[in-house]
């Protein structure tokens, strides 16, 4: 799933269709010898500032390749409509899908085969291999993944204070959770201690990250064969407690039907105090819903101890090309994607550059992510541009500081954006339904998506 998104982001698509052609790109050659390319910029909705800092580094990169004209286009990938978009040809040369699409995409032959291209990068020897692997079929490269993020708890400390909870001792259990999230309700009017988003394939996606928490698995894979396994003990605690927290404790608010852009919207709006999201996702609530870094604090979901095979999900983005890009696109898009999302990680010029625009649009630097390439890099990257953060890194430190030692577990692999739309409708049941059938209701996304996988055979 994307969670800056990403959506990073994120953060999928049914591929209803595997014949759906990608990419809206023109031949490469125009009147002027020069290269065109389109590339995906940002969220429709982010401020003005985010907007121009993009635009500046657009600048810089047309400077140092004059022989390539970009043009920007607004983009966010969801899953419902990227099919649709596939089929319209409306998408840039250069645009992201969430690793858990990635797959599905390359079989379909929707994504450009960038393999020489990538092969020629300095540090094409270098990337993580596990995260590289999301872009990969076989020895062939089909996109450069970026973003990695990891799920984590994002909670309000300004609420936290006026409920007389510290924001520096965030909850470390989920009967914690459970019992600040009580608190918040009953002493800060009008506010949600907790909710999780509900619709548009993100409840089951967020479902699917409390799950891994507390050890469970919404498929099980051995060799060749994969079973949905959705009707577990664990996915029933998971959601019982939930429950719990709606009808129990009133602790959850009042609104059932939240996407990402909801529940960032109602979050940045101080009507919620915690809910799961990608470890990167304050760079989204500051470009698109005001939340001022010095508020926000981030720690760990709580994992179960007791449980090895509880972990915490992660995601990213993969940047790729689209195969009807001519040669000479596939090779500028790959120049920009180094650009834009490579050489801030590894060149301390090129950091330093990046964090500099950000900081003069009053953007975030300093958001958590994961290493695209390894730990040590990532440390060298931070100590670059330690001057120009501007993200209190204590607030996010509850998190920082356990998350590389922590299990860090995939999405399902097999229909997950089904998957994840299938166990919506469960979300929603168990927050609006006192009496709703776990048990059958789970049943069911069984029986519906293992159809789905077994077809695939």
């Amino acid at each position: 799933m994307k969670s800056v998104r990403t959506i990073a982001a994120v953060a999928a698509v049914t591929l209803a269709g595997a014949g759906l052609l990608a990419g809206c790109s023109s031949s490469g050659g125009e009147s002027d010898g020069k290269v065109h390319i389109t590339v995906a910029s940002l969220i429709p909705g982010s401020d003005k500032a985010a907007f121009k800092a993009f635009d500046d580094r657009v600048k810089e990169f047309e400077k140092a390749n004059p022989n390539i004209v970009i043009k920007s286009e607004e983009y966010q990938w969801t899953g419902p409509t990227f099919a649709t978009q596939l089929a319209g040809g409306t998408l840039p040369d250069v645009f992201n899908v969430p690793f858990t699409d990635s797959q599905a995409l390359v079989q379909a032959g929707q994504l450009a085969d960038i393999t020489a291209e990538v092969d020629k990068l300095p540090y094409a020897k270098k990337f993580n291999e596990n995260v590289l692997a999301v872009a990969k079929s076989g020895d062939k490269v089909y996109g450069i993944p970026y973003g990695p993020y990891a799920m984590g708890l994002s909670y309000n400390r300004e609420i936290f204070q006026k409920a007389g909870l510290d924001p520096d001792k965030p909850p470390t259990t989920w009967d914690e959770v459970r019992q600040d999230a009580k608190t918040i309700s009953e002493k800060v009017p009008g506010v949600a201690g907790y909710m999780q988003m509900t619709q548009g394939n993100t409840g089951g996606w967020e479902l699917t990250t409390t799950v891994y928490a507390r050890g469970g698995r919404m498929e099980t894979t051995d060799g060749d064969t994969t079973k949905v396994t959705t009707d577990n003990p664990v996915t029933k605690e998971a959601l019982q407690w939930l429950h719990d927290l709606r009808f129990e404790d009133n602790s959850v608010g009042s609104n059932y039907l939240l996407d990402w852009s909801g529940i960032n919207q109602a979050f940045g709006a101080g009507q919620i105090a915690m809910y799961p999201s990608g470890s990167d996702v304050l760079t989204s609530l500051v470009q698109q819903n005001n939340v001022d870094p010095k508020n926000y604090g981030l720690t760990m979901l709580p994992i179960d101890a007791s449980n090895s095979d509880a972990g915490v999900l992660v995601g990213g983005n993969v940047a790729a090309v689209s195969p009807k890009s001519s040669q000479a696109q596939k090779e500028a898009a790959v120049k920009w994607i180094d650009f834009y999302y490579m050489q801030k990680l590894l060149n301390k010029e090129q950091a330093i550059a990046d964090a500099t625009v950000l900081v003069k649009s009053n953007q975030p630097v300093g958001v958590p992510t994961l290493p695209v390439f390894d730990k040590a890099t990532y440390d060298q990257n931070m100590e670059w541009i330690k001057d120009e953060v501007n993200v209190p890194q204590e607030n996010v430190a509850p998190f920082t500081d356990k998350i590389f030692d922590a299990n860090l577990v995939p999405e399902p692999n097999k229909h997950s954006q089904e998957l994840y739309g299938a166990l919506d409708s469960v979300v929603q049941a168990v927050l609006t339904d006192e009496h709703a059938d776990i048990d059958a209701l789970l049943t069911k996304v069984d029986s519906d998506i293992q159809k789905l996988v077994d077809a695939d055979k």
